[in-house]
């Protein structure tokens, strides 16, 4: 079998155990038999990269001034509860968030933007731990690193907008989905539909992360198709309120637009920062694109629902790169296992 066959989509239903698997996804460590690693070296997994993000984020967190965008959650940090709850607009958890930490902190610039260092500083530990759980230490401080580095993470970690704890919320969302589909018990269950609950609160449109979720279970764990759709249905009832109750007049923080041929081609730029970083990663990321369980938990998470969010842009306009940014770790940890399975390339032509 060669490296093209190995791209195609996964059977529905459990894969026969004699199919070949070239990348070694397959061949996991025996329930209860989890890989020795020195615990110190899983701490520096995941520290690491939180402490670059943290340092990358602080280098201009505290620039005078609020951006233009930034002015929304200002004028929430500024105004009454009541002002805020009347709002209409489904960004309201966040502006009582940020009128709440205004209360505490102030609400200068560099108070508001703590927030969002903090979302994306956990956020990139978090990527790395849930990538060293799956692929070993080395690729999780990878892919925490990747994450750190990108322009966009610093960019949003220093702003005060709610794309860095939807972020958070979905990478938390994501770690939590193998553990629940694997051995869907009560508490993991509730573990996982809470983290639904955070992300439709943060942004709304983040929600399209449970398309790429839907996949990954029908794809590979049917058995547990119906306890993880109840658990993800009560994690929308929250946001579905905020949208039934009539605060969906509002769903954005800033313009949005119906995606024309100019505007896709400019999102690889938009997301990563720039379009050669962009184009690298992207490179990278087809590379780690055969689709075996568990990369393609990752896969499904960068690629269903940015197409999702373009379907759903066909009949309104909906579209905004900032909303995709809840991909970004995606992205990164698939960079991050290409790179890792290079050496094992080399060694082995």
């Amino acid at each position: 079998m060669n490296d093209a066959e190995t791209m195609v989509l996964p059977r529905l239903g459990p894969a026969a155990a004699s199919v070949e698997d070239p990348w070694g996804e397959g061949r996991a460590a025996p329930p209860g038999r989890p890989p020795v690693v020195a615990p110190a070296r899983r701490v520096v997994a995941w520290l690491a990269p939180a402490l670059m993000m943290a340092v990358l984020s602080l280098a201009h967190a505290g620039r005078p001034g609020l951006r233009v965008e930034e002015a929304v959650a200002w004028r929430a940090a500024t105004s009454s509860w009541r002002d805020i709850l009347h709002s209409g607009s489904t960004a309201t958890p966040y502006h009582l968030l940020i009128r709440a930490w205004a209360e505490a902190f102030g609400a200068s610039a560099s108070a508001l933007r703590v927030p969002s260092l903090l979302a994306m500083t956990a956020a990139a530990a978090l990527v790395a731990a849930t990538a060293a759980r799956m692929f070993g230490p080395g690729t999780g401080l990878l892919a925490g690193a990747i994450f750190a580095v990108l322009p966009t993470s610093a960019r949003y970690a220093q702003e005060a907008q709610p794309y860095a704890l939807a972020l958070f919320a979905a990478v938390l969302a994501t770690s939590l989905l193998r553990p629940a589909i694997e051995r869907p018990t009560l508490r993991r269950l509730v573990g996982y539909g809470g983290s639904i609950v955070l992300l439709g609160l943060c942004h709304v449109v983040g929600l399209l992360l449970l398309a790429g979720h839907v996949w990954t279970v029908l794809a590979f764990r049917r058995k547990a198709a119906a306890r993880w759709l109840v658990a993800a249905a009560a994690g929308l009832l929250p946001a579905a309120a905020l949208l039934w109750s009539g605060w969906g007049r509002d769903t954005r923080i800033g313009p949005v637009s119906h995606p024309s041929p100019q505007l896709l081609a400019e999102l690889p730029g938009q997301l990563f920062g720039t379009a050669a970083v962009g184009a690298v990663l992207l490179g990278l990321a087809l590379f780690s694109l055969p689709l075996r369980y568990p990369a393609a938990i990752y896969s499904a998470w960068a690629v269903v629902p940015p197409l999702a969010l373009l379907l759903v842009a066909q009949a309104t306009p909906i579209w905004d790169p900032r909303y995709l940014l809840f991909t970004l770790p995606a992205w990164a940890t698939l960079g991050a296992v290409a790179l890792a399975r290079l050496p094992a390339r080399r060694a082995n032509p």
